[in-house]
C-alpha cells in the first residue's frame, strides 16, 4: 500500500474540527476507498489552548499556518480559516511554493484571488481543490468539472446562502419581520462576524463568480457580480409573493449572452411549485443546465460541520486517489476575461412603492412606467398607512434597463414616501 497522505490542518473552527473527525472515525473507510491511510500530521489556530470539543493532543502544533504549509510532513494543506488575503492567502502560496496541494473552503480568497493561485499552482504542477467553498455539501464543482464536462453551459443559478434561505422562508413561516429573523439568524450562530457578507448577498456572490468561471471557461470575475441583498424584503412582499404563486428566494445566476457575461445576484419571485420555490430553511440548491444534459438540480446541505467537512474530505480523497485536473477544470491560461453584461433578457418584475394620499399620484406613476417602456400587467392598492398607500404591480415582460430607469424616476417625483422596491419573476 503507498505512503499515508498526510494532512497540514490551518483553522480549527466547525469545519476543521468536522474534517478531523471524519479523518479518525472513518480512518478504516477513507483507506480502503482511496487505497492509501489518510492522516494528520499537524495543525495550526489562533488560539492553542481553546477547548474544541476533540483532543489534539496527538498533533503538532504550528503557531504560524506558513510554517505548517511547509513541513517536510505535510503532502496536503487544508486551509479553513477564511478571509481574502493575509494569513490564508500567504499560507496557500507558501504551500504552493513548497510543493504541496491544497484544500480550501475559502471563497472569497478564491474569488478574488483565484487565477493568479491557479497560475501558481499549475506552473508548479499542484492542485487546488475547493469543493467545500460552494454550497457546502453539495458536490457541484464535481459535477462541472467531471460528470458534466461534456457540456456546453447555458446559465448556472441557484440559492447559495443558507442564512438568507432561513430567514426569508422562516418570514413565510411566521409571519414575523425581517429584523426579528435576523436577530433570531444571529442568536442561532448562522451570520458570519460581518452579517452584510450573508444578507448582502456577498457571500453568495463570492459562489457565483467561481461557479461562472468553472461553467463558462472565464477568468474568475467576483467585481462584475451584481449584487442586492435581501435588507429590504418585507413581510408585505412575502405575503404578495405568496399570493400570486411565488416564493422570494436570493437567487444567483450566471448566464454567457451574446453581450458577455451576466452575473447576478439579487432577490427574485420564483414558482413556489419549481424546485428553488420548494426549498426551506438553511438548505442550498443549485441548477445546471447544460446542451446535452438537459437540467441537474443539486440540492443539499450547503453550511455546517458535517456536510462541509465532507466536501473538504472528499477533495481529499480524489487527491490520495491521484486524480489531478486544472483549479478551474482548465488551464488557468486558457481561462479569457468575459465582458461584464447585465440582464438584457426581458422578464417580469414585482414593484412595490408607497405613494403619498394625494390626487394624481397613481396616474404619474402609471406614465413614468409608460415612458420608460414598462407596461403593467396587474395593480393592486392598499389600505392606507397614515398618509400613504401601498400600491404593488406586476409588469408584463420588460429589461432591467427599463425597470431601473423608472425606478430612478418615481423616487425623485413628490408622490412616493419611500424608496421602491423591483424584484424580477424568475424563470425557472
Amino acid at each position: 500500500m503507498s505512503h499515508p497522505l498526510r494532512l497540514g490542518i490551518a483553522g480549527l473552527g466547525t469545519v476543521g474540527v468536522g474534517v478531523i473527525k471524519i479523518v479518525r472515525q472513518q480512518a478504516a473507510l477513507l483507506t480502503v476507498r482511496t487505497g492509501r491511510e489518510v492522516v494528520i500530521s499537524a495543525i495550526s489556530a489562533r488560539s492553542r489552548h481553546k477547548d474544541r470539543g476533540v483532543n489534539l493532543s496527538q498533533y503538532d502544533w504550528e503557531d504560524d499556518p506558513v510554517v505548517l504549509a511547509q513541513r517536510d510532513d505535510v503532502d496536503v494543506y487544508v486551509e479553513l480559516m477564511g478571509g481574502s488575503d493575509g494569513p490564508a492567502k500567504a499560507s496557500i502560496e507558501a504551500a504552493l511554493a513548497a510543493g504541496k496541494d491544497v484544500v480550501t473552503a475559502n471563497k472569497a480568497l478564491l474569488a478574488h484571488h483565484g487565477q493568479e493561485l491557479a497560475e501558481r499552482a499549475e506552473a508548479s504542477g499542484r492542485v487546488i481543490r475547493y469543493e467545500a467553498a460552494v454550497a457546502g455539501g453539495i458536490p457541484v464543482i464535481k459535477a462541472l468539472t467531471e460528470g458534466l464536462a461534456a457540456n456546453q453551459f447555458s446559465r448556472v443559478m441557484g440559492v447559495m446562502n443558507g442564512t438568507c434561505n432561513y430567514i426569508l422562508t422562516r418570514m413565510e413561516e411566521t409571519g414575523q419581520g425581517y429584523n426579528v429573523l435576523f436577530e433570531e439568524a444571529n442568536k442561532l450562530g448562522y451570520l458570519e462576524a460581518d452579517p452584510n457578507l450573508d444578507v448582502g448577498g456577498i457571500d453568495a456572490g463570492h459562489k457565483l463568480s467561481i461557479l461562472s468561471t468553472v461553467a463558462f471557461g472565464t477568468k474568475i470575475d467576483f467585481e462584475g457580480v451584481e449584487l442586492e441583498g435581501i435588507q429590504r424584503i418585507s413581510l408585505e412582499d412575502i405575503r404578495q409573493a405568496a399570493d400570486m404563486g411565488y416564493r422570494i428566494k436570493l437567487l444567483g445566476v450566471a448566464q454567457m449572452t451574446g453581450r458577455g457575461l451576466e452575473q447576478r445576484m439579487s432577490p427574485c419571485l420564483v414558482p413556489a411549485d419549481s424546485p428553488l420555490g420548494q426549498l426551506e430553511g438553511g438548505t442550498n440548491m443549485v441548477v445546471v443546465e447544460g446542451d446535452r444534459v438537459g437540467q441537474i438540480v443539486l440540492r443539499g446541505a450547503g453550511a455546517g460541520e458535517g456536510p462541509t467537512a465532507s466536501a473538504v474530505m472528499g477533495d481529499v480523497c480524489d487527491i490520495a486517489r491521484g486524480i489531478r485536473y486544472p483549479v478551474f477544470g482548465q488551464q488557468a491560461a486558457s481561462l479569457q476575461p468575459a465582458p461584464r453584461a447585465q440582464s438584457t433578457l426581458p422578464a417580469p418584475y414585482y414593484l412595490r412603492m408607497a405613494l403619498k394620499d394625494k390626487p394624481g399620484a397613481l396616474a404619474k406613476v402609471a406614465s413614468i412606467l409608460g415612458e420608460a417602456g414598462v407596461s403593467i400587467n396587474r395593480m393592486r392598492q392598499y389600505g392606507h398607512a397614515d398618509d400613504s398607500a401601498p400600491v404593488l404591480i406586476v409588469t408584463h415582460k420588460t429589461t432591467r434597463a427599463d425597470i431601473d430607469t423608472a425606478m430612478a424616476a418615481i423616487e425623485t417625483t413628490d408622490v412616493v414616501t419611500e424608496a421602491p422596491v423591483a424584484l424580477r419573476i424568475e424563470s425557472v
